[in-house]
């Protein structure tokens, strides 16, 4: 198996929390960079959502103020929360170096990635997962709520997000086709109208109410990937699908 904290192999985690009614399952990969969180239910807990739930948890819980930092294809509850907290919000590529820049210049207090990476202020400048999932644990325990009630709260107070990816294979013609449409971005998407075109990292499309698109080259396999977030499945679906037809 691949050596990943993905819903499959985190099987036997899942188990366990249930059977022995723990309140947490935390997991990391091989080399202990990338978290994996369960709750519990014994269900995996989006990456993102733990991002988002940590960042409330520092700025609310223990006051935290400074920068915030997030790739462009994490999710929008990140802004949302600094936005609410008048913090300064940096976006960079996909990769965790930039965040670790702007971490050794004292830009940010917070960085996280949609791969389940996080960086954190009076840490080290790297991915740490076994770190994070310590301040999970930390977090539930300060709180004294489960992580259901937790991201239902969060969800009440910054809106519910939902997001996907899927990945394609990377061709000559995928290729020419992404190029071409990160040189003259289209301004439209499925009717939709979009308010800001990014091609920091690919071609990002951002529309209302923190909806969003984006295609980008991976930086380590011959892929395209495709990220999309909306506040409905249907809808986030409905985006990554218009997003890849732009490749066909």
């Amino acid at each position: 198996m691949t050596p990943s904290c993905s819903e499959e192999n985190l099987g036997e985690l899942k188990k366990l929390v249930v059977a022995q009614k723990c309140s947490l399952g935390i997991a990391t990969d091989a080399d202990g960079d990338r978290f994996g969180i369960v709750n519990e239910k014994g269900e995996v807990v989006n990456q993102n959502l733990i991002l988002a739930l940590l960042l409330s948890y520092v700025v609310d819980t223990k006051g935290w103020r400074g920068g915030v930092a997030r790739s462009v294809a994490t999710t929008h509850l990140v802004d949302r929360i600094a936005r609410k907290h008048d913090l300064p919000l940096f976006k960079t590529p996909v990769g965790f170096k930039y965040l670790a820049d702007l971490f050794l210049r004292r830009k940010i207090i917070f960085g996280g990635e949609e791969s389940a990476c996080l960086a954190l202020r009076d840490h080290l400048p790297e991915k740490d997962g076994i770190f994070a999932g310590l301040l999970v644990a930390e977090m539930l325990a300060a709180s004294g709520q489960t992580l259901t009630e937790l991201s239902e709260a969060l969800y009440r107070r910054y809106g519910r997000r939902v997001d996907g990816q899927k990945d394609i294979s990377l061709t000559p013609e995928r290729e020419r086709k992404l190029r071409r449409l990160i040189k003259n971005p289209p301004h439209k998407l499925g009717g939709r109208t979009a308010k800001g075109v990014e091609t920091l990292d690919g071609l990002k499309l951002d529309f209302d109410d923190d909806d969003w698109a984006l295609l980008r080259f991976s930086g380590t396999e011959p892929l395209i990937r495709c990220y999309a977030e909306s506040g409905s499945k249907k809808e986030m679906s409905r985006l990554m699908k218009l997003g890849l037809e732009l490749l066909s």
